[in-house]
């Protein structure tokens, strides 16, 4: 799920100040993670610590995150703050992106696709219970599931199409030229995948995907899951400016979904040694460093 992060970042400084060009700075001056990584990271820990998949436990999960890690860039939907601000609050018919820019975890979880949309229809409807918000969900989800199983495109275009009743038939081009700001699941999701279906190769997509405009940390988030599982190759050197630009919380989030999905298996993340170190065995050094963005190691 690290390439839906990979997107919010490079999406992040253009959400409220648009590029339509491709070849845009990758990680410009400011680049950061968002609110979608923060509620992304709350979907997999959610995932990872709860086997009974309560909705409860989710929402708690994701307030919690709120609270722990303020939005560094971009901001969360007014609705959405509003629920996340009160513990008691029910869902509220949204059909937002929001559902599915949280929803690459789910994607790479379970072994069926089945159980893959069964789970991200709860991962969206917490909040977002409208059908088409809980659609975003299950399309993103789906084709992380079935990108990482080896289908071809055609095949998760032709499944998507068929199953969300989206319009990927529909050109890169075509949505370019007149694709405009657009906060719901149903002008979005679609976008962010023909984004990805045109795509030559990972960073190609998530260009592709910001380059249309709108809002672009939530398109690349979207965009970025997908074609993660797709390519299965990330160039390293964004791979680490990613790295480094999230906390060692988030890191051992990512770590441990590495661990229960083997088909994650193709990047590596970097370790850490303990918090507390007594000793050096022979031959051993130790080193302490802070990067630009705070984080240390």
């Amino acid at each position: 799920m690290i390439g839906a992060v990979i997107g919010d970042m490079a999406g992040s400084v253009y959400e409220f100040c648009n590029t339509r060009d491709k070849n845009f700075p990758f990680f410009g001056s400011g680049s950061t993670y968002t609110d979608d990584t923060v509620m992304s990271m709350a979907v997999a820990q959610w995932l990872l610590t709860d086997k009974t998949h309560d909705p409860q436990e989710l929402s708690d999960i994701m307030r919690g995150f709120y609270k722990e890690y303020p939005c560094q860039k971009g901001g969360y939907g007014s609705m959405f703050l509003e629920w996340l601000m009160d513990k008691d609050a029910r869902a509220y018919f949204s059909w937002g992106n929001g559902s599915a820019m949280r929803a690459s975890a789910v994607g790479w979880m379970f072994d069926t696709l089945e159980e893959t949309e069964k789970v991200a229809e709860i991962s969206a409807a917490v909040s977002h219970d409208h059908p088409e918000g809980i659609k975003g969900a299950q399309a993103t989800a789906a084709a992380i599931f079935l990108a990482r199983e080896g289908k071809t495109k055609e095949e998760i275009k032709e499944y998507i199409s068929n199953r969300f009743g989206y319009d990927l038939n529909r050109t890169y081009d075509e949505v370019y030229a007149t694709y405009h700001w657009e906060s719901s699941c149903q002008g979005t999701v679609p976008e962010a995948i023909i984004a990805f279906l045109e795509s030559k190769d990972f960073e190609d997509s998530i260009r592709l995907s910001v380059a249309l405009g709108g809002d672009s940390d939530t398109l690349a988030c979207i965009n970025g899951g997908i074609a993660e599982a797709y390519y299965k190759e990330i160039p390293n050197d964004i791979l680490q400016a990613a790295i480094d630009r999230l906390p060692k919380d988030f890191l051992d989030i990512l770590r441990c979904m590495k661990n229960r999905c083997p088909k994650l298996d193709y990047y590596k993340l970097k370790t850490f040694t303990p918090d507390y170190i007594t000793r050096l065995k022979e031959n051993e050094i130790f080193v302490f460093g802070s990067n630009l963005h705070g984080a240390h190691g």
